[in-house]
């Protein structure tokens, strides 16, 4: 599995997955791409989850048609103090999120 780490996340997160392949948008050149087109680059990549911040992100694009999976990390903000007693329940998701699947993680 290739994990992209969306850039409304913060990069140090990355550290925290230490057991997993991933990459930051920032680090393969990818910022500011539009949701769309950066799914469409996952896809061409070989990239299978994206682990985001973004809440409206399954009403915006067709996840199911895109062929990733989407992990959303839902709390008080994107601050990684906030984010980080969720990757337990991040770290169950990544092992079983499939192809087109949603899945939220909050506290």
């Amino acid at each position: 599995m290739r994990i992209l780490l969306d850039g409304c996340v913060p990069k140090p997160l990355k550290r925290e997955l230490l057991n997993y392949q991933i990459r930051t948008v920032v680090e393969i050149g990818w910022s500011g791409k539009k949701n769309g087109e950066l799914l469409q680059l996952m896809q061409q990549e070989g990239f299978t989850i994206l682990l985001t911040t973004d809440q409206n992100l399954r009403y915006q694009q067709n996840l199911e048609q895109a062929g990733v999976a989407v992990v959303v990390m839902v709390a008080s903000s994107n601050r990684i103090q906030d984010l980080v007693p969720l990757l337990l329940d991040v770290r169950n998701a990544l092992n079983t999120v499939v192809a087109g699947e949603v899945i939220e993680i909050t506290i």
